[in-house]
């Protein structure tokens, strides 16, 4: 048997979104599919940060950092 690459999702679009979503395709001259799996994995990332951010800043321990705060601590003299 082949190695599975993948598996396949179906979902339904509202017509603006897919009328960009083409567009784009069409401007980057890729496949429509692939834009979509791009925009998923962008949104899985993000999420990911998101929720991490979002669990440092309810941690007490952690603490928020003003941004001279932070340069300071990187050694960033800017």
């Amino acid at each position: 048997m082949g190695q599975q690459i993948g598996n396949m999702v179906s979902t339904k679009l509202s017509d603006n979104i897919l009328y960009s979503v083409k567009e784009i395709a069409n401007e980057r001259k890729q496949k429509t599919d692939d834009i979509i799996r791009e925009a998923i994995e962008i949104y899985v990332t993000e999420w990911t940060d998101y929720k991490i951010a979002i669990d440092r800043l309810n941690n007490s321990s952690d603490p928020v950092l003003t941004e001279n705060e932070f340069l300071k601590e990187m050694g960033w003299d800017i």
